[in-house]
């Protein structure tokens, strides 16, 4: 299966694939409501609004893998546009690591960090940038979303 293959359910139970996104840049995110990095989604909300009309887009998948996401769709659905006015697709809740990982994460995770170390998910907010070639770029949750690397990707992928 073929990352643009890979399906997976927005927050409000629609299906979709990633494939939905072919051509864009995109900043996939295993977030998590009651983290102590949860304050990252005001950066990924900042990248949405700055970028979103050139082509690029952030897609938050939850996950209560680390025990710090709450319980129902809706609740993060609800606390993610109360508190940090997220406007960007979210997935329903998902597995990012052990065998019942989400197909999404089985090819996500082969990807290597800057330190070129693979693998499974750390914790809450790991990113991967997903670019319109289909390379992707692995970036560790410490990383902030506004990261200059990040960004630099961004902006190098985008159309003029």
């Amino acid at each position: 299966m073929t990352l643009a293959e890979t399906g997976f359910n927005l927050i409000d139970g629609t299906p979709t694939t990633f494939g939905q996104f072919a051509g864009k840049v995109v900043l996939v995110v295993n977030v998590a409501s009651k983290c102590g990095l949860t304050p990252q989604y005001a950066a990924l909300e900042e990248l949405q609004n700055k970028y979103e009309s050139r082509g690029f887009t952030v897609v938050g998948f939850p996950t209560d893998q680390f025990k710090q996401e709450l319980k129902s769709e809706g609740d993060i659905a609800e606390f993610c546009s109360m508190n940090y006015g997220v406007t960007f697709p979210l997935a329903s809740k998902i597995m990012v690591n052990g065998k019942n990982r989400h197909e999404l994460y089985k090819v996500l995770t082969k990807s290597k960090d800057r330190m070129g170390l693979s693998g499974p998910i750390l914790w809450n907010f790991e990113k991967f940038l997903v670019l319109p070639n289909g390379e992707i770029h692995r970036f560790r949750p410490t990383t902030l979303p506004d990261d200059q690397a990040i960004v630099d990707l961004i902006e190098a992928n985008l159309p003029a």
